[in-house]
């Protein structure tokens, strides 16, 4: 049994399509019942699971040859951050308990630095606690998901207008595709368990890195009109965030990130990670969500 957490989701939406095609058998964890339509319509046993809740985990995880883990930030906590400690906290628990024969957890570039990163701190939290769980372990770093952009879609179709906290506009960053990333998770799910007690580390990005300014013409082109890249000036950071309705811990988490990200302090880690590379190109990803934005 392979179990997925976040399979309602982006990335463990793939991962659970793609062993239900190899079929494999899957249990879709997720946090409501009603996320399980879809999942349950390709064969999935549906587990429904509250992370913060050690005994949940456990009962999700039971029998599991393979467990995917995903430990989200929880958006509209107003300790965010304390919050998906307690995640992680719960879900090292159960593993300890019951470790799988084969455990992955998604996390992010830039996870082996301990502070200084803001959510990606948070992943460093969870791979520290997971490496403690006795079981072939392997963690898949990715890159900022494409799909991250689909926030400030609506400003950039109205006005015209791409803003953005990496600085400056012309740097290039990696990004991936969700799907590529649940696409690689399975496939690394359905290898030999590592076979060396520290964990393997794989990282996974675009191709090609991107700009600001190379979102903002990809977006351009989809939309057939002239979208310009801007800088949020680095003052200005803490009241947009708080306009868009996000609370201060959550805020502070995105800022710190940002810095790190334009510091350059999320990448790849150097001699450690195996890297990986999406297929998916920006423009494949973003042509998707544009009608939706648009329909709203």
């Amino acid at each position: 049994m392979f179990v997925i957490f976040g399979a309602a989701g982006r990335v463990g939406g793939v991962s659970a399509a793609t062993l239900r095609r190899a079929g494999h058998p899957v249990r879709a964890v997720v946090r409501d019942a009603k996320q399980a339509g879809a999942l349950a319509d390709m064969g999935c046993e549906i587990a429904v699971a509250d992370l913060l809740d050690a005994a949940s985990v456990s009962r999700a995880i039971r029998g599991a040859y393979a467990v995917q883990m995903l430990c989200p930030l929880p958006n509209g906590d107003p300790d965010p951050a304390n919050a998906m400690r307690a995640m992680i906290e719960a879900a090292a628990e159960a593993l300890r308990a019951e470790p799988p024969q084969h455990l992955l957890a998604l996390s992010d570039y830039g996870a082996e630095q301990p502070s200084g990163t803001g959510i990606t701190t948070l992943f460093h939290a969870l791979e520290k606690q997971l490496a403690e769980v006795a079981a072939p372990t392997t963690f898949l770093r990715a890159a900022e998901h494409m799909h991250n952009w689909a926030r400030v879609l609506p400003l950039a179709l109205t006005q015209g207008v791409l803003p953005s906290f990496h600085h400056p506009l012309d740097k290039r960053f990696p990004t991936v595709a969700a799907h590529d990333v649940g696409l690689l998770a399975a496939q690394l799910l359905l290898d030999e368990p590592p076979l060396k007690r520290t964990p393997r580390v794989v990282s996974i990005e675009a191709q090609q890195r991107v700009s600001v300014i190379d979102v903002a013409r990809t977006l351009g082109e989809l939309a057939h009109r002239e979208i310009a890249a801007q800088a949020v000036p680095r003052d200005q950071w803490a009241v947009t965030l708080r306009h868009a309705g996000l609370g201060e811990g959550h805020a502070h988490l995105i800022t710190d990130l940002y810095d790190a990200h334009n510091a350059g302090r999320i990448d790849v880690e150097d001699g450690v990670s195996e890297r990986r590379f999406g297929a998916t190109t920006l423009a494949e990803a973003l042509a998707p969500i544009l009608p939706r934005i648009g329909a709203r």
